[in-house]
């Protein structure tokens, strides 16, 4: 199997993932959606586990990624506290999807432990971002910063499934214009 497929059942597998969790994560649908057999997705990730592992490592990566990005091409961390809901916005946008590690967040007790590492991974990817860029934006004191960034998280995707369960963006942009309203989110 080429790189190429294993990419395509990665994005297949994310999309999947964020409109209907780990539970949803089907060799046979994917392997369908991607044009290949079911058995080829073997080839590369030899359980469910495995693949979902993957696809949140994935996940957070590149989240962590565009996060680093958004601050280097900014250079300005309020900015980045400003832009930050928007990276959460994106999945509601794309059909309602909810943020993959939040989904699977949602699941946990029924994960994998290697799925459950890599869905943590996404939290602590994120709340060190906010904890940093809170702090160069002096938002928060470098002994606040990973409470706060916790809390500015747990809202963020609190306010994603919020808006999800009601189909409705809107709810998620109200609920962040009252979290800046209320200085839980720095303006």
């Amino acid at each position: 199997m080429s790189s190429n497929a294993k990419e395509a059942i990665l994005a297949a597998a994310r999309k999947t993932a964020q409109a209907h969790g780990y539970g949803g994560l089907s060799y046979r649908d994917l392997a369908a959606e991607v044009g290949i057999k079911a058995a080829s997705i073997y080839h590369h990730f030899a359980s469910k586990a495995d693949l979902g592992a993957a696809v949140a490592r994935r996940y957070w990566e590149d989240i962590a990624v565009e996060l680093d990005a958004m601050l280097a091409d900014t250079g300005d961390p309020l900015e980045c506290l400003r832009l930050y809901p928007g990276t959460f916005r994106r999945s509601l946008e794309d059909g309602n999807r909810l943020c993959l590690c939040s989904f699977m967040s949602a699941e946990y007790a029924d994960l994998p432990e290697a799925v459950q590492r890599e869905a943590q991974g996404f939290a602590d990817v994120n709340v060190a971002w906010l904890a940093k860029v809170l702090v160069m934006a002096r938002a928060a004191k470098p002994e606040d910063g990973e409470a706060q960034g916790r809390a500015i998280f747990a809202a963020v995707s609190g306010a994603q499934l919020y808006a999800r369960s009601r189909s409705d963006i809107s709810q998620f942009d109200a609920l962040i214009a009252t979290y800046r309203a209320s200085g839980l989110l720095p303006t």
